[in-house]
């Protein structure tokens, strides 16, 4: 009796232990110095799942948010589920996730200013991952560092900085994710992908048609739209660098971006 009532106590334990190890999140994160935008910056991690089992190198993927991306906890509308997905497709990507900087994400995630929302300092945030962050990771993790293999990634203001950045810094940024991109913010930001010198990145845009009117600005559609024909328009179609996806009912949030990031990263990435 004594032995059977000490296996039901060693199941009951192992059954209430087992969802907190089964879910348990497989990323890890540390702070560096941002000297251009003179803050700390929090940066979360995610490695292959065969990363400490081989000697192989991996390409890396910028994202923003971090906050959004790996825990519903730390999230403001709920999580992208970046490490769980990944997994689930056994992914050969590092993911590098840079936390916003709360009331500054706006100045860090736009390029030029809005005459109602300011900001515009995009310039000293993409610097921060290109001078500082980057070479850290590179130094510290296995990495494939060429521009081919380097992407960056975001939504809403995120979408907006990663079109951005594969623009303003060709020799780095291969590739971006573009989802729900807050070009509305500012009209320079046309101007300065029509002026750009003609683009190799790959680019995968995407957007719900359901996002609804920002700030009076036409439809996340039409907008998404104008740039990929601009973007057409500086180089050759043929190439095949671009895809674009509008999702029949999707709406600008979280639930949006997490559905679509797996397929996003394996065509940017393949």
């Amino acid at each position: 009796m004594k032995v059977v009532l000490s296996l039901l106590v060693v199941f009951l334990v192992f059954f209430l232990l087992a969802p907190k190890v089964w879910a348990q999140k497989r990323f890890s994160s540390f702070e560096i110095e941002a000297p251009t935008l003179s803050t700390t910056k929090k940066i979360w991690v995610y490695l292959p799942l065969d990363y400490e089992k081989s000697t192989k190198k991996y390409p890396v993927l910028y994202m923003h948010d971090a906050q959004n991306l790996f825990d519903a906890k730390t999230s403001y509308a709920g999580e992208w589920r970046v490490d769980e997905t990944l997994d689930s497709l056994k992914a050969n990507v590092i993911v590098i996730g840079i936390e916003h900087g709360n009331e500054k994400r706006m100045d860090e995630l736009t390029p030029f200013k809005n005459e109602k929302y300011g900001g515009g300092k995009a310039d000293a945030y993409l610097d921060f991952i290109v001078s500082t962050l980057k070479p850290q990771v590179d130094l510290n993790y296995r990495t494939k560092s060429s521009k081919k293999n380097t992407g960056i990634m975001g939504s809403s203001l995120g979408g907006l900085v990663s079109f951005y950045a594969v623009l303003k810094y060709p020799e780095t940024f291969g590739k971006a994710g573009v989802f729900s991109p807050s070009f509305w913010f500012s009209e320079e930001i046309y101007t300065f992908a029509k002026q750009a010198k003609k683009s190799k990145a790959k680019l995968y845009f995407l957007c719900g048609d359901s996002e609804g009117d920002i700030e009076d600005s036409p439809l996340m559609v039409n907008n998404m739209n104008r740039m990929i024909e601009i973007m057409a328009d500086n180089r050759c179609t043929c190439l095949h660098l671009t895809k674009s996806e509008v999702i029949k009912g999707g709406k600008h949030n979280e639930k949006l971006w997490a559905t679509h990031f797996g397929e996003a990263v394996l065509w940017l990435m393949k």
